[in-house]
């Protein structure tokens, strides 16, 4: 482990103060907006802009990588984050602030992209989960570094931006003095949506689902808890316990799913998240009853994503993962920019505490999808395993197959099985034939079972995927 983080201590550090500055940008924006007494609506709309960022700037991290390089690409966005994050200390005109959260939105996913790739290409598979395990700690303990970073600044003043703005001019520092060799240009991904819709419906759906339940948290929590009374260092706090459970949760949960079924696990996981969450909507929840539930919030909602990837992977060959990937995250970002939209007009119409109502509601309408999904995949199962194809085996061999082919001279038959000493000589042109014949239906009815296959069926040599935190 040690050797791991020396070896990659340059990108680990760069990502540590991207995550801090991004995690103190987006819980200031939802406190300041909150504290200037702004419609939920606006609050919803920053984080839904910064997600929407994020599916574009995949496209626009592609292009810009390949024409100037990682590094070149990585400081031009952190030069554009940068300016982007000031802007909010210059100009108070909430629409220019949506503009600049899909700015920096853009800017963040091309520096995701610069750093993931380069640690995938220089991990080999002796320490590649070990790198990107590592890589999701540091993510999380930044994040938690942010919110810390936002208590100690209480006021709302300009001193978080600045931090983020440092942050984020800092985090170049160590991409451009590291000796690694770089990176080779990243290939574009084609994205096969119907494809994987088709294949991994269970697992698409939950991943769209945990971006609509994540990005609503990221957004409107830190606001739903100042509007209780909250202080900033209790919203700081509260935040963090909550990021804190959802990095502990990580390893114990994948090492659940290789146990249990993952179809089965993440529908356990969306029941009692469900129950959680309808609790924090109805009780009056304050100090530590508070911090507890949103721990164990935490540790169900971080751990939907990874599960859904897991779940999506094993089910998919090793020649279309890349495709997988790049519908996953595309799938995840359009569920984060729809979920604080939708979550803040419940809250602008009905109250604050519908921000967890909605969470509930999407709960449950993934339950029943799940079970919807999970019960068609088992019938189309069922009728599969009673379809019976004839397959070449004992009985193609046999002299009784012959008998079976209309091509075949009763006659012929009857002298063979006569003599069988002779049936392998005289009877190859109707063998032949007969595996010919029976090869193309056999083949179909192979391809049609393997795009029949549950996803409720565990992979034992399968691992959880890491989770990208917002």
């Amino acid at each position: 482990m040690s050797n791991i983080l020396r070896s990659f201590s340059s990108l680990y550090f760069a990502t540590l103060l991207m995550v801090l500055a991004s995690g103190v940008l987006t819980t200031y924006l939802g406190l300041r907006l909150a504290a200037d007494s702004a419609a939920q609506i606006w609050i919803g709309g920053m984080m839904s802009a910064y997600y929407l960022g994020l599916v574009a700037g995949s496209k626009i991290g592609h292009r810009l990588i390949a024409r100037v390089g990682h590094i070149r690409a990585f400081v031009a966005s952190a030069g554009i984050t940068t300016a982007s994050a000031l802007g909010h200390a210059l100009i108070d005109d909430l629409a220019v602030w949506l503009v600049l959260r899909l700015m920096v939105g853009m800017g963040m996913m091309c520096m995701y992209m610069v750093l993931e790739s380069w640690l995938n290409e220089q991990a080999d598979s002796k320490n590649r989960g070990t790198v990107f395990a590592s890589y999701m700690i540091v993510s999380y303990l930044g994040l938690v570094l942010g919110q810390l970073a936002i208590s100690l600044n209480p006021e709302l003043t300009l001193k978080p931006l600045l931090i983020v703005a440092m942050c984020f001019a800092l985090c170049i520092v160590p991409l451009a003095l590291t000796r690694r060799i770089h990176p080779a240009p990243l290939q574009p991904a084609p994205l096969k949506i119907k494809l994987f819709w088709q294949k991994v419906p269970q697992a698409l759906t939950t991943v769209g689902m945990a971006g609509v339940i994540v990005g609503s948290f990221y957004g409107l929590a830190p606001a739903y808890i100042a509007h209780s009374g909250a202080s900033t260092q209790q919203v700081a706090a509260y935040m963090a316990t909550t990021v804190i459970a959802g990095l502990l949760a990580q390893w114990p949960m994948g090492r659940l799913s290789d146990k249990i079924r993952r179809s089965r696990l993440i529908r356990i996981n969306t029941v009692i998240l469900g129950a959680i969450v309808l609790c924090i909507a109805i009780l009056p929840l304050s100090g530590i009853p508070q911090l507890v539930f949103t721990f164990a919030f935490g540790i169900l909602a971080f751990t939907l994503y990874p599960l859904a990837t897991a779940l999506a992977n094993q089910n998919v060959e090793q020649e279309h993962r890349v495709a997988l990937s790049a519908t996953i995250l595309l799938t995840f970002g359009l569920g984060a920019c729809i979920g604080p939209l939708i979550a803040s007009a419940f809250m602008q119409l009905i109250g604050d505490s519908m921000l967890y109502g909605f969470m509930a509601l999407c709960t449950l309408l993934l339950f029943l999808r799940l079970t919807q999904v999970n019960y068609q995949q088992k019938q189309q199962n069922k009728e599969v395993a009673q379809d019976y194809v004839m397959a070449s085996g004992d009985l193609m061999s046999s002299p009784l197959a012959a008998a079976l082919d209309p091509r075949v001279d009763e006659q012929m038959v009857q002298e063979q099985m006569l003599n069988p000493q002779h049936q392998d000589a005289e009877l190859p042109t109707a063998d032949q034939e007969l595996s010919s014949m029976d090869a193309e239906p056999e083949a179909a009815v192979t391809t049609e079972t393997v795009e029949a296959v549950d996803e409720t069926e565990p992979d034992k040599h399968q691992t959880s995927d890491r989770n990208k935190p917002a």
